[in-house]
């Protein structure tokens, strides 16, 4: 087995995060616990927004040394989400899709390019350098929430999408994109249009999608006792059910 991990060290803050739930508009309108949980994530969010200081990202651990000389690279371009944020090192869905691949006997290299607060612009921005650094077999998108919590048109998040899966697709790589999906306040129309650009450049771009990147996380009636103090990220004990999501749709790229 020679599975590793590395991380690319990059400066990085975090102002704005990604969205606390996956759940679909009829889901969120027929659960009012859940909605309940999500005006008082949405009033940390804003409070977020407002924060100068920000924190850098905890970004994953380095094991390269076990590595197999030419080993596949899966590289993961992400935020928040995927920079293990405010937890241990190593405890992030990332590090355990490491781990995962080392069980099944799956020989690949994972780098971690994930940032906090990034959004798909960042990620646009940096793919091109990544893609030519580490010339990855397979790349999984994990970004759009900060997207639309700075309140950015949806027209540009959908394209940055679309751009990164035909960067990642012309280099060679297969392309797996993890969708989102907004709180209530955000409005009915553009909650239902933000969660199905996911879907959308999938379908156009021919990539593999996760509907929903914190279904089991964010949309369960004990949503707050699976997230940090800041009622915005995930604690560890979420993470494995993150990776559960992102699994089924991955396994079948890794061959």
């Amino acid at each position: 087995i020679s599975c590793s991990m590395v991380s690319v060290p990059v400066a990085s803050v975090t102002c704005l995060v990604t969205p606390l739930t996956s759940m679909s508009a009829s889901d969120i309108r027929s659960s009012w616990v859940a909605r309940r949980a999500w005006l008082r994530h949405c009033s940390a969010l804003a409070a977020a927004v407002c924060v100068a200081a920000a924190s850098p990202a905890h970004g994953q651990g380095t094991s390269a040394a076990g590595a197999k000389a030419g080993a596949p690279v899966l590289l993961v371009l992400g935020d928040s989400l995927s920079a293990e944020y405010g937890l241990a090192r190593g405890a992030g869905w990332v590090a355990l899709l490491e781990k995962r691949l080392a069980a099944e006997k799956l020989d690949w290299r994972v780098v971690n390019a994930s940032i906090s607060g990034e959004t798909t612009s960042g990620g646009r921005s940096r793919v091109a350098a990544l893609l030519k650094e580490h010339k990855p077999r397979v790349v999984v998108v994990e970004l759009g929430g900060n997207d639309a919590l700075r309140g950015l048109p949806l027209d540009m998040t959908r394209n940055n999408l679309a751009e990164i899966s035909r960067a990642a697709k012309g280099a060679g790589a297969q392309v797996l994109i993890a969708g989102m999906a907004m709180p209530p306040n955000y409005g009915r129309a553009y909650g239902e249009a933000f969660t199905a650009l996911f879907a959308t450049v999938a379908k156009a771009e021919k990539t593999a999608l996760v509907p929903f990147f914190l279904a089991g996380v964010a949309d369960v009636p004990h949503a707050d006792d699976l997230f940090q103090a800041d009622r915005i990220h995930p604690k560890a004990e979420a993470h494995p059910r993150m990776l559960a999501n992102v699994w089924p749709a991955l396994r079948p790229l890794l061959r």
